[in-house]
């Protein structure tokens, strides 16, 4: 799943040494707390030979956990996940947010009706513990703070950001986004499986499927994306320890908030 997640390439891993790269299989579960099981055993490696850390990318969940501590919440249910995932698959996924909305009305407002992995999980909470996701996230307050960090996000303006998603859309297809769904099935996965089921690999499925041409893939594949962004936006914009920026660009002014923070 190289194009798809738009994986470093080979150049630029010889470059700049990157983790966490190749670490799972299509099929493998994987979740927040192996991801800052494996981060935090990068983290130790790297500070035992005097390196500095910077950690990327556009996950709030898995970056809140690495940063501010691990919310302890009731093991996925098997079972209860396929009942759900049913459910979906015959009503739609806003049957279940109109479901959580009941339960939960914190966590539904927080999610978007399509997000059916995050909906499922929010419900499999309530069910087993009693208690609602969002209050055991309020409870948790996510107040552990096992690293010093600086934080920097890009505030791009939105004409420019929805312009960077479109041509971002276009050249994961130009690229072969396709062909690596192709050698995908051709290798025994599920388009039906998790990972699979992500933006980018959804859209290209359908091409391969019938149900959408490969220009309607490429617009559906947009619009996800500018939907996405829109949610980690609002993800990031509650954490108030941000400091944002007009330009992922703006190099002076990042370098001069790293040198601050580690006051060379």
């Amino acid at each position: 799943m190289d194009i798809g997640t738009a994986k470093p390439t080979g150049a630029e891993l010889q470059h700049i040494r990157h983790h966490l790269i190749d670490v799972a299989w299509p099929d493998e579960v994987f979740h927040a707390a192996r991801f800052v099981s494996l981060a935090e055993q990068v983290i130790k490696e790297s500070g035992q030979r005097n390196k500095r850390v910077f950690l990327v990318g556009g996950t709030g969940l898995y970056i809140r956990a690495l940063t501010e501590g691990l919310l302890q919440a009731p093991s996925a249910n098997p079972q209860l996940r396929l009942h759900l995932h049913a459910r979906a698959e015959e009503e739609g996924s806003h049957s279940l947010h109109e479901d959580l909305a009941r339960v939960d009305p914190d966590s539904a407002a927080r999610l978007h009706p399509n997000d059916l992995i995050r909906i499922v999980r929010a419900l499999e909470v309530y069910e087993h513990s009693g208690s609602t996701l969002s209050s055991l996230q309020d409870e948790h307050g996510f107040s552990s703070q096992p690293y010093r960090t600086l934080k920097i996000c890009p505030d791009l303006a939105r004409d420019e950001l929805y312009r960077r998603i479109d041509q971002r859309a276009e050249i994961m297809f130009a690229q072969g986004l396709l062909e690596e769904a192709e050698a995908l099935i051709r290798a025994g996965y599920d388009p039906a499986s998790k990972a699979l089921k992500t933006i980018g690999y959804r859209q290209a499925f359908a091409v391969l499927s019938k149900e959408m041409s490969r220009n309607e893939a490429i617009e559906d594949l947009k619009q996800s994306t500018r939907r996405y962004a829109k949610q980690q936006l609002t993800w990031f914009r509650k954490d108030k320890s941000i400091i944002w920026l007009e330009s992922s660009d703006d190099f002076d002014t990042i370098h001069k908030l790293i040198e601050k923070f580690y006051d060379i």
